[in-house]
Order: structure tokens, then C-alpha cells, then sequence
């Protein structure tokens, strides 16, 4: 059961901000948005806020770290204003990103294991070789292309298609994938990140970093959810009692 914190001592914006280093501006600002609920006025204007405005605001920025603050601001609005439903459901589809991040992760990590290497082509390739060498037929490939995942040039004099090296590297690993029974739309995402490493090696001395990421994230949707479920457990009370 709430303990009614809004029956408790009154502080002001200030009280607030030095809490978390923030500037008054910040905690009015972060009212006027719905994260904190709306503030009593005192005679001369004042706002008065209450412990429940400081929770409040405990809640948000724990959940900051783990949902971003796009999202843990429409959490906290939509608790806010009672629709306690609405923010499960951001906060469900936050936990929802994560998993599949890691699985992303995993996929990559098990491609790049069993991928095997792309040696250096003497030149580019036309997509009647690189068909034979995969063993597709040429319209899979402009299947995968049109899905964004190869980008081949056009020969200018023949437009042909074209294949570098970087595309018979992807070519390979999406053709490794989809034998992995990836679906294509799933496998967009790991080529965009061989490619933004700059190749297969770079990507690999990356998926550490990856995986410590997505680990403190993990950790920062669970220390937002205890904050969340604690604001909640006051909310609601307060909720209540002012219908």
C-alpha cells in the first residue's frame, strides 16, 4: 500500500534539482512534459512540489538509461495520467528491442564464425560468376539487392551489374544467413553493421563492446523497472484519492 507521500512535507523546484544536479528549469520543464505530475501553486504561484514529485523523478531518470528519453518521458506521462496499461506496454516493448538486439548479436557472432573467408577477387564480378560461386541463381541475388543487401554498381557502357569484393563478401554472408533460415529483413540489419565496421575482421574486434553494451542495458531496464514499480506503488494511491 502507498504510503500517500503527497500528505508529506512540500519542496520547491529546487529541492528537486539539487537531488540529481539538474536546474530548476529542468524540473519545471519535465512537469510541463506530464514525466512529473502537476504541482500544487501556492498563493503567490509558487509551485510546491511533494515527495511523490521527487520519486517522480527518480522514476524517469532511472529510466533514462535503458529506454531512452523519448520513451521513458511516454512512460511516465502515460503513468501520469493513469494509463498504467500504456506504459507497460512501452516498457514491454523496450525489453522487446533489447532481445532482439542480442539475437541480432548472436547472429552475427555465429555468421562470422562460420563464415569463411572472402578471398581478395582479381576483379569484379558479373552476377552470372558470383551466382555460379554461391550457387543461386541471378535472381536471387537481385532479390537480395532489392531488399538493400547488396549494392552493386552498374558498368557504364553494358549496365551490368557489377559485384566488388565488399559486395561478394555480403553476398556470402547473406547467402550463409538465409542457410541459417534467416529471413532477409532479419539479415538487413547485420550487413549494415559488417559495413559500418568496415568488414568482417573490424566487426569482430567490435562484438565485445556490442555485448557490454547490450549487458548494461539489461541492467539499466531492470533498475528503471524497480524505480518505476516503487513510483507506482505511491501513483496509484494518489491516483485514487483525487478522482
Amino acid at each position: 500500500m502507498g504510503r500517500n507521500l503527497q500528505t508529506r512535507e512540500r519542496l520547491r523546484p529546487v529541492d528537486l534539482a539539487r537531488e540529481h544536479g539538474l536546474s530548476t528549469q529542468a524540473v519545471r520543464n519535465y512537469e510541463a512534459d506530464g514525466i512529473l505530475p502537476a504541482a500544487e501553486r501556492g498563493p503567490h504561484g509558487y509551485r510546491a512540489y511533494t515527495p511523490l514529485h521527487a520519486q517522480a523523478l527518480r522514476a524517469f531518470l532511472a529510466l533514462l538509461p535503458g529506454h531512452g528519453h523519448a520513451t521513458a518521458a511516454s512512460i511516465m506521462e502515460a503513468v501520469n495520467r493513469g494509463a498504467i496499461e500504456e506504459a507497460l506496454r512501452l516498457v514491454d516493448e523496450s525489453h522487446a528491442q533489447l532481445l532482439d538486439d542480442r539475437r541480432t548479436l548472436q547472429a552475427v557472432a555465429a555468421a562470422l564464425r562460420d563464415l569463411e573467408p572472402v578471398p581478395q577477387e582479381r576483379g569484379d564480378l558479373f552476377v552470372g560468376p558470383l551466382s555460379r560461386k554461391l550457387g543461386v541463381r541471378p535472381a536471387t541475388l537481385r532479390k537480395w539487392e532489392h531488399a538493400g543487401l547488396l549494392r552493386p554498381e552498374r558498368d557504364p557502357r553494358t549496365g551490368y551489374r557489377v559485384y566488388s569484393a565488399a559486395d561478394v563478401r555480403d553476398a556470402k554472408l547473406t547467402h550463409q544467413l538465409r542457410r541459417g533460415g534467416y529471413l532477409l529483413e532479419r539479415i538487413a540489419p547485420l550487413i549494415e553493421q559488417v559495413r559500418s565496421a568496415g568488414g568482417v575482421v573490424p566487426l569482430e574486434s567490435t562484438l565485445h563492446d556490442w555485448h557490454t553494451r547490450l549487458a548494461a542495458r539489461g541492467r539499466a531496464l531492470l533498475s528503471g523497472a524497480a524505480a518505476l514499480d516503487a513510483y507506482l506503488d505511491e501513483a496509484r494511491p494518489a491516483q485514487s484519492g483525487s478522482k
